[in-house]
């Protein structure tokens, strides 16, 4: 009885101190701010630009500043993981929309966005695992060809 005790209290403890994550619905609502998660994404990829940024200056310091270097480290993290979050469970399962097969056009549409978010997804994570600017530079670029394809094919409807 005692063990069970401690183990709930522990599994209470974890789900308390758990980092909400902030989604979207998935009802669905109908409540889209398609430019919004644009500007978010923006933001995060700012954000892990400067911290790669403070993460190598701090490391050529001597002695270095550990504490820093793990807090920008854990900020970096978060913000990527932002980023996969709003792709994979706002576009990917919201707002790039399954088409039929034989609509050749909507699927070329689809298939390029599916790509692109790929991309999104693979350089975030890329900015995880460096502190290679290059990657950062290619998560802009992937978000602006992948924001310029989703509007332009929006219009298109």
């Amino acid at each position: 009885m005692k063990k069970t005790k401690g183990v709930f209290i522990f599994l209470a403890m974890i789900a308390l101190f758990k980092p909400a994550v902030f989604s979207h619905c998935e009802i669905p609502c109908g409540v889209y701010d398609d430019e919004m998660r644009f500007t978010m994404i923006k933001e995060h990829i700012t954000t892990i630009e400067k911290a790669i940024k403070k993460i190598v200056n701090l490391s050529g310091q001597q002695p270095p500043n550990f504490n820093q270097i793990v807090r920008w480290v854990t900020n970096k993290e978060k913000h990527a993981e932002d980023i996969q979050h709003i792709i994979s469970q706002y576009f990917l399962t919201q707002r790039v929309k399954l088409v039929e097969k034989e609509d050749d056009k909507a699927n070329e549409s689809r298939m390029g966005h599916l790509s692109l978010c790929h991309e999104i997804l693979v350089y975030t994570m890329k900015t995880k695992q460096t502190t290679d600017l290059s990657n950062v530079e290619k998560l802009k670029t992937a978000v602006k060809a992948f924001k310029d394809s989703y509007f332009k094919a929006k219009a298109e409807k």
